[in-house]
């Protein structure tokens, strides 16, 4: 089954089935289930096609997901970077944004660098 060009496992049920779009939660979800009037409980490979089409057509009036989400995401970035705000400046250096520290655990916004070897003790070479 595809929702907004993703495919949605069959086995789960649609409350966690439709948190594998771009965008939405657990409480998302079960607000759209709720509007569209579906059980929270039923399988995704339960659902008939009218109750598919009433979950994509509630979720594109209502909701952004998936692309349209991630390009305002990508163009709030890129505005702060065109205002050079601070905020803006970290984004662009690939450097935390929320104020973490980065002395030490920055490691996966700045891509897993290390530049520490071991103890500093050198190993004696065999002869």
């Amino acid at each position: 089954m595809r929702i907004s060009g993703i495919n949605i496992p069959d086995n789960k049920r649609i409350e966690i089935a439709l948190t594998y779009l771009y965008g939405i939660g657990r409480t998302l979800s079960q607000k759209i289930l709720t509007g569209t009037g579906i059980d929270w409980n039923k399988r995704a490979k339960d659902l008939t096609p009218d109750e598919v089409n009433k979950i994509s057509s509630f979720m594109e009036k209502n909701y952004k997901v998936e692309g349209e989400l991630r390009q305002i995401i990508k163009q709030n970035i890129n505005l702060l970077k065109d205002l050079q705000s601070y905020r803006g400046m970290r984004h662009s250096r690939r450097l935390p944004v929320r104020g973490q520290r980065t002395k030490t655990n920055s490691r996966t916004v700045r891509g897993n660098v290390r530049k520490t070897a071991g103890s500093g003790k050198r190993k004696t070479e065999l002869k």
